[in-house]
């Protein structure tokens, strides 16, 4: 069931912070074999983030500035790679299991570990929303809901996501303060859609595989056009290649 939810809210997500030029544009999504996880599903995405940028990293990027991100969903096992710059690459492996975080084996632990709770841990405020507050949410189809403290104990059915995030960025006086915005960032974007995977149960319970991969067609395709609208309206259809501009820059500096 988890799966089913987790693609819905990937593609509602992704819809919802699109528009204006910026959002996620969807550039490939196909099935995949895996030699050692086996069938799955390829994504590739562009996503267009301007305006989240700090002011100090606006100046080295063009105006509609995206990164690419490919991942490999072979559930309960996913890879994400998220590149932009020769010297910048964000690694993110998935593993996803039926306990409350208790499992001290999984082999993709690091040694600086966080605990995120979609109950208990705060977002930023621009995300928040009264219909997606676990703790006063209840769902009418499932009787779920809301959850209280102590819940990751109490509650059953319970799905754990572990994640291992590695980030670099290997430009000298950029390094610290850029790892630390995307681990932040990482952070908050992990909490917000895994509590929407949640709050919008009543949307996804009872769909099949195939009619999530319906409904993910349809929203891709609103996604993509939500996207691609300003940036047509002000002449500039294909965002410029961000790699070629950095190599400029770094020859000049």
């Amino acid at each position: 069931k988890y799966k089913i939810g987790q693609l819905y809210m990937i593609s509602k997500h992704s819809c919802e912070q699109s528009g204006g030029g910026e959002g996620v544009e969807v550039v490939k999504n196909e099935a995949s074999v895996h030699p050692q996880h086996g069938p799955g599903q390829l994504t590739e995405k562009r996503i267009y983030l301007s305006s989240k940028l700090p002011s100090w990293a606006k100046a080295f990027v063009p105006r509609f500035f995206y990164v690419t991100e490919k991942a490999w969903n072979f559930y309960p096992y996913t890879i994400t790679g998220v590149s932009f710059l020769p010297k910048f690459n964000i690694r993110i492996e998935t593993k996803f299991e039926n306990n409350n975080g208790d499992n001290d084996n999984v082999s993709m632990t690091e040694r600086n570990v966080s605990f995120l709770d979609i109950l208990s841990d705060p977002i930023p405020v621009k995300h928040y929303k009264e219909s997606e507050d676990l703790s006063i949410w209840q769902s009418n189809k499932t009787g779920r809901g809301p959850l209280e403290k102590g819940w990751r104990n109490e509650q059953q059915p319970v799905m754990c996501s572990y994640k291992r995030v590695h980030c670099s960025f290997e430009v000298y006086g950029f390094q610290t303060k850029t790892e630390e915005f995307i681990h932040r960032n990482i952070r908050d974007i992990l909490l917000v859609g895994h509590r929407q995977a949640v709050a919008w149960i009543d949307e996804w319970h009872g769909l099949s595989l195939d009619d999530v991969r319906e409904y993910e067609r349809a929203m891709q395709e609103r996604t993509n056009s939500k996207v691609k609208s300003n940036q047509s309206s002000t002449g500039e259809d294909a965002a410029p290649d961000p790699h070629r501009g950095w190599e400029r820059r770094e020859r000049e500096g």
